[in-house]
């Protein structure tokens, strides 16, 4: 283990830079030498300490499994109580003193009593992922007016506080987005929703958990500059967790990086990203995710075509009749056409909402009937919008998808053996080529055959995405298409799933369809690039010509934006 480095407050203090102003205010909550220990003995977060001050943004990061998120769960006792919680948290009182009161954090009876009052009122959180955080049974208006009611507002005020807070967090046409559940918005905007609910009861301090995980490059930017302002406005103090360190080294004051439970590195964060003083931290900064491989023939036509895409267009119904027909059309994808070769990978980039998971949807055939979609979607010289549904159902084995959330994707009660052969027992595969099938393929992805008896709760984020790959993969698909399938992990999980996945694709010659809005995760796996824009392609080509002389302007402002 890298020997822990961590700045004193006097340092920080006397620190000349970014953030100096906000290390002077008002002590708002104070960390000292928390604990959280599992039942066998395992620390998941070993003797974390730390201040924050009104106006200040700390941000929390590390791999997955370094303890970030639990040490901000603890804070409003959100966690199992199989759990030992230790240490002292003391936060602000109400009144303009100095006074600190402690919270009860160890697991008893009297915690959650104690802490009802913090939660959303003092401390409020925005979860990694909305969409499971939002209720999907209840409007956005009667979700935001739960934390109104919480917070002792009048039911008749309901509705124009309700708008205010949509308009504070830049959502258009606010009354129209209080009529939708969950599912009628874009990520964007359930993540806006999220942090009006979270600023509806004014709050002193904000979690923000990895809160632009599923978020395209120029919306995390938006999210992240959304944060700061409403913290300005509202004073607050803010707690960033996140693993992708080019967003906080723009937008927090402080960092603390820890690995395995551990605080490895601790201080300002201008200071410890241009001096890291730890080992670990030096590796996360500069993480190589490689280079795409430079396939033999790819100008040529040695290259048999896996996918031609031709005019394909994608419409959802969006205004029904008194007697049930469709009035209006949502036109979510405008005359887009691919192709794409044996063995090559086509990266599929542009805003949340730009149309990237329904071209995916769509080339899977997994769009809901509701949908209407044109054009003409060959896969290995077959029309597949022509084949019957028992011919599709028996075609279907050559095109897989590897989702976004292994997690959700999965079944938790089945085992990674039965989660990897369940493709082969529906084909009625005998039992003894299914697990000899299932070893090669968990070898592929490398994963050790032990795990076959392990559920998905007993793995990692990234042993899960693994294992979702895996899948895919014992079908033998000409065509693979991954929808962000590194989104949800950490910088160091994603370097080595980016070259787990190079490394298939120069083995087994499968193809991509890669979608993603990590845009130096595209660049380092595939040979072609696709940039969506409200449905349609703006611009398609080699992917390093695309990287280097960007034509269109969406492109352009794409690309400046990961690089900020």
């Amino acid at each position: 283990m890298t020997d822990t480095i961590i700045a004193t407050k006097n340092d920080v203090l006397e620190t000349p830079d970014k953030g100096i102003h906000q290390t002077r205010g008002k002590l708002v909550l104070s960390v000292d030498q928390l604990m959280i220990t599992t039942v066998t003995g395992i620390n998941l977060v070993d003797k974390l300490s730390y201040e924050l001050r009104q106006g200040q943004t700390l941000a929390i990061v590390g791999e997955s499994g370094s303890g970030k998120s639990i040490a901000s769960l603890a804070l409003l006792g959100l966690l199992p109580e199989s759990l030992t919680i230790d240490g002292t948290v003391q936060l602000a009182s109400t009144s303009n003193t100095s006074d600190m009161s402690v919270l009860p954090i160890a697991n008893d009876k009297a915690r959650n009593a104690a802490l009802r009052p913090i939660r959303g009122q003092r401390i409020g959180m925005v979860f990694q992922e909305p969409m499971t955080a939002l209720n999907p049974l209840h409007t956005v208006a009667k979700q935001i007016a739960e934390s109104l009611r919480l917070s002792g507002v009048p039911k008749k005020q309901w509705r124009d506080i309700s708008i205010a807070l949509l308009n504070d967090v830049n959502i258009t046409d606010p009354a129209d987005k209080l009529a939708r559940y969950p599912h009628e918005l874009s990520g964007g905007q359930r993540q806006r929703v999220m942090i009006a609910m979270a600023l509806a009861q004014q709050p002193d301090i904000l979690i923000a958990d990895e809160p632009t995980t599923a978020l395209d490059v120029t919306l995390q930017h938006e999210i992240l500059t959304l944060l700061d302002d409403l913290k300005r406005q509202h004073n607050m103090a803010m707690i960033l967790i996140s693993h992708d360190l080019n967003l906080v080294r723009r937008y927090s004051d402080e960092v603390i990086v820890m690995r395995q439970g551990q605080t490895i590195e601790q201080g300002h964060t201008a200071t410890v990203f241009e001096q890291p003083a730890a080992d670990y931290t030096r590796t996360l900064i500069q993480q190589d995710f490689g280079q795409a491989l430079t396939l033999t023939g790819d100008n040529a036509d040695t290259r048999s075509n896996v996918l031609q895409v031709s005019d394909l267009k994608v419409q959802f119904p969006i205004e029904k009749s008194l007697f049930g027909s469709t009035k209006r059309w949502f036109d979510a994808i405008k005359d887009v056409d691919m192709t794409l070769q044996k063995g090559q990978a086509l990266g599929i980039v542009g805003e949340s909402g730009s149309g990237k998971t329904t071209i995916a949807l769509a080339l899977s055939q997994l769009l809901s009937n509701q949908a209407r979609v044109h054009g003409q979607i060959v896969v290995n010289d077959q029309d597949i919008s022509a084949l019957s549904k028992g011919a599709l159902r028996t075609f279907r084995s050559q095109i897989q998808m590897v989702f976004q959330d292994p997690f959700a994707s999965i079944n938790p009660r089945m085992t990674v053996m039965q989660i990897v052969e369940e493709g082969l027992l529906v084909q009625g595969v005998d039992k003894g080529a299914r697990q000899q099938a299932v070893m090669e393929s968990l070898a592929t992805v490398h994963l050790p055959l032990s795990f076959a008896q392990r559920y998905p709760h007993e793995l990692s984020g990234g042993q899960r995405q693994r294992v979702a790959l895996a899948r895919a993969l014992i079908m033998k698909p000409s065509l693979l298409i991954l929808d962000e399938p590194t989104s949800a992990l950490d910088s160091t999980t994603q370097v080595t799933v980016v070259s787990l996945l190079r490394e298939i694709q120069e083995k087994l010659q499968v193809s991509y369809v890669f979608i993603s809005h990590d845009l130096k995760v595209v660049r380092a796996l595939c040979q072609h690039i696709m940039v969506l824009k409200q449905g349609m392609c703006v611009e398609s080509g080699h992917t390093e010509d695309i990287f280097n002389n960007p034509q269109h302007p969406y492109a352009q402002q794409l690309l400046k934006a990961s690089t900020i």
